[in-house]
This record gives C-alpha cells, structure tokens and sequence, in this order.
C-alpha cells in the first residue's frame, strides 16, 4: 500500500470505504508528519490535535453504523482566516493572537458537517494582505520545493501544506490571487469560485467585494469534490447568491473536444519570464491536442487591473480593519493614557507594516477631496475590465495564460519593494475584479520550481475549469511530483 502522506484525497476516499486503514490510523500519521517537517516550513499557526483525533474517531464510529459524510475522516487543513469554534483565528496577526473564536464560519461548518477532520489552521499574510507569506506575525512559510523561496501568499501556508504532503487539502482564499498565486508556486492546485458561490460568513473581511474563498487540492478532482461541499447559498452572507450547485465530481469526467480557449495576448508581453511561458504555451498545446481550440482574445483594460486593486482593495480594507481598535476583541496596548490613545497604539502596535501601508491607502482614497479622483475612477475601471471579459466569454469558453510571471522568488528579494510584490498579481487580479471563476494547476518546471497554468471561466463556469483541468492531469504529471526532502 502507498504511504498514506502521498494519497490524494479521492485515493484516501476510497481506501477508508474499503476498510484499508481507519480514520483516526490516517489523522495520526499526518499529525506525526507534521511534527516530523512543519519546522522546516513554518506552515502552521496552530495544529490541532486532539480535537483531530476525536473528530476522526467520531468519523470512524458514523462509518461503522453506515452514516458516513462524503468527506467522512478525510483530513484537511483551514487558512487562519477562517473562524473555528474554540481555536484561534489569529488572521497571522499580532492584532488576533489572542483571539478564541465563539462561532465556525460556514465553510468550516460545511467541511465538518460532510466529516472532515481538520489537522491544523495554515500560517498566512497578515489578513491575507502580501504575496510571499512574509507579512505574518509569526513568521514566513517556506516553499517546500525550495526552502530558501516564497510559496506565495496569501495562502502560502495552506499551498505548503498541500504541496509537503501535510494534508491532502486545504482551503483558502482569494482576493487578488491568494489562491491561485501560491498554488502555481508550490506545484499545486488552487480554485477560486465565482464571487459569491461559497460563503464568506465566518471568513474575516479583507476586502468585501474582493475576497472569496476556496480550495487548495494536487487534483482537479479533489478539488470538485471539496468545492461541491462548501458551494451555497447562505442567508447569512448578504453577497452569497441563490444559485444551484452542479455535481462537479460528475462534470469533470466529461471530453474537452470543441472546448474554446482563449489565450489574451497581453499576457505573453516581456512581462513575463521566457521559460514560464514556454511551460505554458505547452500546456495549451495539450489542450488542443484534446480537441480544444485555442483562439486569441483581446482584453484591452487589463493592464489597469493593478493600479485598479490596489485603490479598491486598500480602500475596502481601511474600512473593514478599523474594527479593530483595542476595545472589544484581539490586541489590547498596555496601560493607555487615554482613550485616543488606547485606539492609537493598540493600532500601531497589533498591525505590521503592510497592513499599515494598505489602511492609509485606503483611508486616503477614500477621503473628501480624493474619493472621486481615486476610488470613484478606480470602480468605473472596474467596470470596463469586466465588460472586457463579457465580451471576450461571448467566443470562447475558457481563458488560459500564466498565473504568476516567474517561479518562485526568494524569500527577502521583494518584501522591501511593495510594487514588484504587487505585479506578482498582474496575471490574477482581474479575476477578481470581474468576480469570475479562475484556477491554477502544474504545468511543467523551470529550473526546479513548479509553473502554474491559469485558467479562467464565465461566471458560475467552475464546471468548465474544474473539467479542463482534470482532463489536462489525465493526461500529465505535474501533479504527482513531490519536493525532495518531503517524499
């Protein structure tokens, strides 16, 4: 039998069903893993394991009496952003570090209402602001492909974890590509629903009309199995849509003949490493070689997706973070003078400097004399590139490029140049922007680091991508490979 570490999650499905090892076998050699490896990656804020344990026990006792969930004793992993019932949800902020959550976010419910059993909460950028995973509070996570490199942001945690074979899934989320980005980086899958197809109830805000969450999987088909679990309606989310699930399991069994890709132009400029496109372009070429059709597109605004992020983005984040003052939850300053400057240091002290950096940017565009200048063009922008993408989805089914413009870059080499950090995005933003599904899967190496293929859909077109990705790993193996020193 394959060690369990190396299983997929379909694989471990299917072996808990045929009795080959029980739940509570399989939580103790993950957690054993972890112990062994998760210093060298830093990939944890906190690890749960006696709550793991019982719920795999719980999940072993439903299997036995015939009341097994579809995840029944799977193990998985949650971004820190999402709030857990009695562990902490610190957000990889200092701001948090003390925080207990009272309630589950609903994607948390979900995963244990299906059976999961959750191993830990994954380290992160400081709420989800950064692209290399060097903003958190407790330290940046290490790319296990190479230990000296980024695995990206701001799921870089949960894209180690998965990538490490610490677990075989985790969630995430994604506001301007923390999803997608750290899976190209770490040679694993990564999916971002359309906006407002999971909940974000429970998921603390970054950017409201931005951020959404999803999964972080080795395989398209994992991923349609963990994505039809936590896909929604939820009356408790005012942006959740009232829209039917489709079994994505049973949709990405399907031919891609007469799929049609788009490939934008823009996106193989000189912007983007010479070898990273040829890792894609070959990808494409299986595509077609499966009988799709690779048809060029033309996104005219794209461009401006950047600059567009980075005043929305902030501007919703200046607001969503002034919560946190010191006086109700999370990081409190010592012995304040008064109330002003309780607010001030509790601040001042519980955010790092990116956090900080994003708040006055938002605060700024967002001020009188500016709003109309800034924020209020920045929106309009935001409008022309989703049109863009409307048209351009009137011709083809699917857009393909890069997802990030090189492989993985070390630790240290951008984290004191905010902008060359930023256009580690330029290929996902507008995703986001438009509030469209997108996913990242292995696509071949440069240099020994993984390169992601990108693939975006029409809204509610998961389907689509979640079909032309699994059919693109039948027929490679990117996906497979481990990093050495984790096999």
């Amino acid at each position: 039998m394959m060690e369990l570490y190396t299983q997929t999650l379909n694989e471990l499905s299917l072996g808990l069903e045929h009795g080959d090892f029980t739940s509570v076998e399989l939580t103790q050699a993950l957690l054993a893993r972890i112990a062994a490896h998760n210093e060298k990656l830093n990939a944890f804020v906190t690890i749960t394991s006696d709550e793991a344990l019982a719920a795999a026990e719980r999940a072993d006792d439903a299997r036995a009496k015939g009341r097994a969930g579809i995840l029944n004793g799977l193990p998985i992993v949650h971004k820190d952003i999402f709030c857990t019932r009695g562990i902490k949800t610190s957000c990889g902020s200092r701001m948090l570090d003390n925080f207990i959550s009272p309630y589950d976010a609903t994607v948390v419910e979900k995963l244990a209402a299906a059976g999961a059993v959750v191993l830990g909460k994954a380290n992160m950028d400081e709420f989800a602001m950064g692209s290399s995973n060097e903003t958190s509070f407790y330290g940046a996570v290490k790319n296990p492909w190479d230990l000296s490199c980024s695995p990206g942001g701001s799921s870089g945690g949960s894209s180690a974890a998965v990538a490490a074979r610490f677990t075989p899934a985790a969630t995430g989320t994604d506001t301007g590509g923390s999803i997608r980005q750290p899976a190209a980086l770490t040679g694993t899958v990564g999916i971002k629903p359309t906006y407002g197809r999971v909940s974000r109830y429970g998921m603390v805000a970054f950017a409201s009309s931005l951020d959404q969450a999803g999964v972080i999987t080795r395989t398209a088909e994992d991923a349609a199995r963990l994505l039809g679990v936590m896909a929604g309606f939820d009356e408790r989310d005012s942006t959740s849509i009232d829209q039917a699930v489709p079994d994505y399991t049973a949709e990405i069994g399907k031919s891609i003949k007469g799929l049609r890709v788009g490939i934008v132009r823009q996106h193989f400029d000189a912007g983007l490493d010479e070898q990273t496109g040829v890792r894609v372009k070959e990808a494409i070429a299986v595509l077609e070689s499966m009988g799709a059709t690779a048809i060029e597109v033309n996104l005219p605004n794209i461009d401006l997706s950047v600059p567009t992020y980075y005043v929305v983005a902030p501007a919703e984040c200046s607001s969503n973070l002034s919560r946190f003052d010191g006086v109700r939850f999370g990081y409190r300053a010592e012995n304040p003078e008064d109330l002003l400057d309780l607010y001030c240091r509790s601040r001042g002290e519980g955010f790092g400097d990116e956090v900080k950096r994003r708040i006055m940017t938002g605060a700024y565009v967002l001020s009188a004399g500016y709003y109309d200048a800034y924020y209020l063009k920045a929106q309009q922008v935001r409008a022309l590139i989703a049109d863009d993408f409307k048209k351009a989805f009137a011709d083809v089914d699917v857009i393909a490029g890069p997802t990030v413009p090189a492989p993985a870059f070390k630790l240290g080499d951008k984290v004191d140049d905010p902008i060359q950090m930023y256009l580690n995005d330029i290929y996902t933003i507008g995703a986001n922007l438009a509030g469209l599904p997108a996913i990242s899967i292995p696509c071949g190496f440069v240099n020994e680091l993984p390169v992601g293929l990108h693939l975006v859909g029409a809204h509610f077109a998961e389907a689509s991508l979640l079909r032309a990705a699994h059919q693109y790993q039948q027929q490679t193996d990117f996906h497979r490979a481990c990093p050495e020193g984790f096999q």
